[in-house]
């Protein structure tokens, strides 16, 4: 089997990789919704990757993962492994999980992910009322992650929260960083705690915290809140768009505190892994699929981090339903430090009309039920989805 064509749309905000063969199997694969943008760099790879045989996973991937790195050229790199792997498993008649070595879970744990309602405003009773949301929510998820302090629109809200002011939000990832004032590092653990207050023990609470953190102030959140048995605090240091990996400090922070520590969604390849693995410098990592170089780069990483007793819990919010089947094949080969992966919703409805092969109900009782059909075990609905392409892409259905 050779690859004869790589192509990529952008269907809502999502680039949507086909790359099709001469043997009429066809791959998918998908980007993030915030990166519209991606399109020349998935196309990029095309003619490195016509004539190599697609069920060869690993062989073809040699001829573009160098050319890879932290966005957004890993996110083309990992999108296109993740096409790949779902001709693999059609072109043998067996699912992806499988190819990776079988699946140990028959259900799939999932955070809240993609699932969300609005804060009006960023104070303890506002995230007590989300929570009750959240936790009234019908997929029932029995972890739920919210963000507070200079993750997403917390910091544009509330005056005064750090010495500084925030960056102009011009782009998505813009970053802001400082120390934080002592009312505003008061604010963030009260609503830490007023969210907590409603889950009880009955659903984990994990903090989605930056980046842009100090340490002193790292340590002192962290220590704060250790007696809430808070799931964890994620990106303190770096987070999404930052290009390193900071090990060294991330390790201060986790041996200073009992409160789990996570990090890992914007890093690529298991190179990049490796220092914050070796020296437990955090408890948690979270390798996202579609940015770390693929589905079998994630599955490295896992078993590297069990080996040296760290846990798993991989990012995918604004993955996709193409994603989420990906997220699903993966996580369930996973070793025993898995706790459960973002759950990415379609980023409009429609997404549910132009995707074959989801279960519905999707989510019940916080998990997923892992299916057995061939490659991804997902579809495009070409005649469906032709009516969101943009006019430059509208031969992408097309052999």
């Amino acid at each position: 089997m050779k690859i004869t064509d790589l192509k990529c749309a952008i269907i809502g905000n999502h680039p949507v990789i086909r790359i099709l063969t001469d043997e009429g199997i066809e791959g998918w694969g998908q980007a993030e919704s915030p990166k519209p943008y991606l399109k020349p760099f998935v196309m990029h790879f095309r003619d490195q990757l016509i004539g190599a045989d697609p069920t060869l996973v690993e062989q073809t991937m040699l001829r573009i993962r160098q050319r890879g790195g932290f966005k957004p050229y890993g996110s083309a790199v990992s999108s296109i492994e993740m096409a790949l792997w779902d001709i693999a498993g059609k072109a043998s008649g067996l699912p992806v999980h499988k190819l990776l070595g079988g699946k140990v879970r028959d259900k799939i744990t999932v955070y809240n992910g993609g699932v969300r309602f609005d804060i009006p405003e960023h104070t303890p009773e506002a995230y007590a009322e989300n929570m009750k949301q959240m936790k009234a929510a019908p997929e029932g998820f029995k972890l739920i992650k919210q963000w507070v302090g200079f993750h997403g629109e917390y910091k544009y809200n509330v005056d005064g929260m750090f010495f500084g002011q925030p960056q102009e939000p011009l782009s998505h990832g813009i970053m802001s960083r400082g120390m934080m004032t002592e009312r505003g590092f008061n604010q963030i653990v009260e609503c830490i705690i007023a969210m907590k207050e409603v889950l009880g023990d009955e659903v984990a609470l994990a903090i989605d915290c930056g980046p842009g953190w100090t340490v002193p102030d790292a340590i002192r959140l962290a220590r704060a809140v250790e007696d809430l048995h808070i799931a964890w605090l994620e990106d303190l240091i770096t987070g999404d768009y930052v290009p390193y990996v900071l090990a060294d400090v991330y390790r201060d922070i986790t041996m200073s505190t009992s409160t789990p520590i996570h990090t890992g969604e914007q890093i690529y390849l298991r190179q990049n892994f490796r220092e914050l693995i070796e020296t437990q410098a955090v408890n948690i990592v979270g390798p996202d699929p579609l940015d770390v170089g693929g589905l079998a780069e994630l599955k490295w990483i896992a078993e590297y981090a069990d080996l040296h007793g760290i846990l798993m819990a991989p990012h995918g919010m604004v993955n996709g339903l193409l994603g989420l089947a990906a997220l699903v094949q993966v996580s369930a080969t996973l070793p025993m430090n898995y706790i459960a992966h973002e759950y990415p919703i379609g980023e409009y409805d429609w997404w549910y009309d132009i995707v074959d092969g989801l279960p519905d109900p999707i989510v019940v009782d916080g998990q997923i039920d892992v299916w057995d059909r061939p490659g991804l075990g997902v579809n495009m609905i070409a005649e469906e989805a032709k009516k969101y392409l943009r006019d430059e892409d509208k031969d992408f259905f097309e052999w």
